[in-house]
């Protein structure tokens, strides 16, 4: 796979403040990074966002995240290994990613499940993480960016 264009963030380089400024934001209302690393994971697996998924699996085990949790988000609601507030908020983030999918995009029983686990400033990270994501996604994916092919 060839990336039609170099990476928009590499070519519009002011762009990096921004996102870097979305990324601390949503990491320091006190969500666990673990969980953001799996709605970050799952997103960008339902959007085929190739990088995403490398670099978010990648991440997620040098912090220590399990082969078996991360092997297992895909199919997170059929597997042992996550807690409700981590399947809340995959939850969360497959509704919040997958819009079009229903006529209430993020149903309330979603939200609610959600809202159970985490405050109203976990809540906004976690809506802004998702979204975030997304925002990576549809870039990397209109551009066709690989995923690396030589990691260190």
């Amino acid at each position: 796979m060839q990336a039609r264009i170099e990476n928009p963030a590499y070519l519009l380089p002011e762009s990096v403040k921004a996102i870097n400024l979305l990324y601390k934001e949503a990491h320091s209302a006190g969500v666990e990074p673990a969980t953001l690393e799996l709605v970050h994971l799952r997103a960008s697996q339902i959007n085929g966002c190739s990088p995403c998924v490398d670099s978010g699996a990648r991440t997620a085990r040098k912090n220590g995240e399990t082969e078996e949790r991360l092997f297992a988000v895909a199919v997170w609601r059929e597997t042992p290994y996550f807690t409700e507030a981590e399947r809340a908020a995959l939850a969360l983030a497959e509704a919040a990613t997958r819009l079009a999918d229903r006529p209430d995009p993020v149903p309330d029983d979603i939200w609610a499940a959600a809202a159970a686990h985490y405050d109203e400033k976990q809540l906004a990270a976690i809506v802004l993480w998702i979204a975030t994501t997304n925002f990576f996604n549809r870039i990397n994916a209109a551009t066709k960016q690989p995923a690396p092919q030589n990691w260190g």
